[in-house]
């Protein structure tokens, strides 16, 4: 089953990340210890593609390898 979108950003800010910008539906997301960014588009109650819960696990594994 699809995470919706406020659970990926939900679980972008429990790491660490910040809401950098936003405009319409898209909202981009950093943190301080990584390049990457992550944009999310859709509104919060939308189901999340599958792509974007590929990118947010993508981001949350480099991090994760990063402070191991």
């Amino acid at each position: 089953m699809a995470k919706e979108i406020r659970q990926l950003k939900s679980m972008l800010r429990k790491v660490g990340f910040v809401m950098r910008s936003g405009k319409g539906s898209h909202t981009v997301w950093s943190h301080p210890d990584l390049h990457d960014v992550v944009v999310l588009s859709g509104q919060d109650g939308d189901d999340a593609k599958p792509y974007q819960e590929k990118d947010v696990n993508s981001v949350l594994n480099k991090l994760e390898d990063r402070h191991a």
